[in-house]
């Protein structure tokens, strides 16, 4: 059985009719760029979301730099960030010639740890930038507190994140100053390229973040801040309308693939429960935990990626792509151990959680379309190699493991 790590020809086969549609009407508007196909779904977004304002982007990456540059980051400021994420949230302080500030993570969510975020607080930090990692929100009242009580600002990077709801029924995004979205084509809700989204509820705000969306001129070649070519694409919001209403029911279908996950792994005698951190002869596989699960809220998780932790990673991810399951590691170096932040001086020590997620945790196929029969077959393919395994070497012995 062949089971990719994402089908998105499923998903388009889904409303072909729909999208095809909608791509020939843009092509006979002639609007490629910042069209109304645009500005109506920023609209969408916006009411979906529950914010004030969304402003439609070239990419995540670009959502991520355009808010930091409205908050007015530059040379020599701090960002304090997760060391564990995709590296455009490091990336974009860097290109600013900011300074990043690594911060561990939360054993269980591996989102940041508030509890670390204030003793890397100096009187050059500027913003903090929590990620909301997988699908669930980060925990953002501890972190909302301390930015109040050192008058910084939060950006928020949603990228894996659109419509997950806080403890609290908050949609992330609208919680810190800007919250940022990706519409990469393999995020639940993607386009067909690159796109992003930035939302606030501050009406100063979303007019320095239009502004300096179209190069910082306003009005047309009149400029009073330099911004960038942020504009996004017309086909990609049309798009977008399309699969905008199927989002919360593709959520669903992905809570319960996690959740048939969890009572497989269990079954088969693979872990006792979500959220442990340890291995031992009853956990062999750790199972993530959606933390905000009994708030009542309908989108506590939405599952952009299972991540499942073993011992011995690379030798099963070899073991499931010989089984023609896919699988895929997010992310294999920490941003501390990232040669181009070597000069930052960051001690490898400082991050023992992050360093275990990044040597155990490893993804597998979590898509809406994905039938039980073919979660099963992973299940049974891990617990096989699992079964097996016992003469090869441990791979977590080079790293300071919190689970030795």
């Amino acid at each position: 059985m062949k089971v990719p790590l994402l089908d998105l020809k499923s998903q388009y086969l889904s409303m072909k009719e729909e999208l095809d549609a909608a791509l020939i009407g843009v092509a006979e508007s002639t609007a490629y760029i910042m069209g109304p196909a645009v500005k109506k779904m920023e609209e969408e977004m916006a009411q979906f979301l529950g914010a004030k304002y969304a402003v439609g982007v070239s990419s995540g990456t670009d959502a991520l730099l355009l808010a930091l540059m409205a908050i007015g980051v530059g040379k020599d400021d701090e960002v304090i960030l997760p060391t564990y994420s995709f590296f455009a949230t490091a990336g974009v302080v860097a290109r600013l010639n900011a300074i990043p500030v690594f911060v561990d993570s939360d054993p269980v969510t591996f989102n940041i740890d508030p509890a670390q975020i204030e003793a890397k607080i100096t009187a050059k930090t500027k913003a903090i930038v929590p990620v909301h990692l997988y699908g669930q929100s980060a925990d953002m009242e501890p972190i909302m507190a301390i930015a109040k009580k050192h008058n910084l600002r939060v950006i928020e990077d949603g990228a894996q994140a659109i419509s997950v709801q806080y403890k609290d029924g908050r949609q992330v995004g609208n919680i810190g100053d800007i919250g940022c979205f990706s519409f990469f084509p393999s995020k639940n809700l993607g386009c067909f390229g690159d796109g992003g989204l930035v939302t606030t509820n501050d009406d100063e705000l979303i007019e320095t973040l239009r502004i300096m969306r179209v190069h910082g001129g306003k009005p047309k070649y009149y400029h009073k801040v330099i911004g960038g070519n942020f504009r996004l694409d017309s086909i990609q919001a049309a798009v977008l309308s399309v699969k905008l209403p199927h989002l919360n029911d593709w959520s669903a279908k992905r809570r319960e693939n996690a959740a048939l996950y969890t009572k497989l792994f269990i079954e088969a005698g693979l872990a006792e429960e979500t959220g442990r951190i340890k291995f031992d002869d009853k956990n062999k596989v750790l199972l993530p935990k959606a933390v905000y699960e009994n708030s009542g809220h309908l989108n506590y998780h939405i599952y952009n990626q299972y991540v499942i932790r073993v011992e011995k990673r690379n030798a099963l991810r070899a073991f499931l792509t010989e089984k023609g399951i896919g699988n895929e590691v997010y992310y294999p170096v920490p941003f501390h151990r990232q040669e181009c932040f070597a000069h930052l001086g960051a001690k490898d020590e400082d991050y023992p959680v992050a360093n275990c997620a990044a040597t155990d945790s490893v993804a597998v196929p979590i898509y809406p379309e994905l039938t039980p029969e073919m979660i099963a077959y992973v299940v049974d393919s891990i617990a096989e190699f699992i079964k097996n395994s016992d003469h090869l070497p441990m791979e977590c012995g080079h790293c300071d493991c919190m689970n030795r």
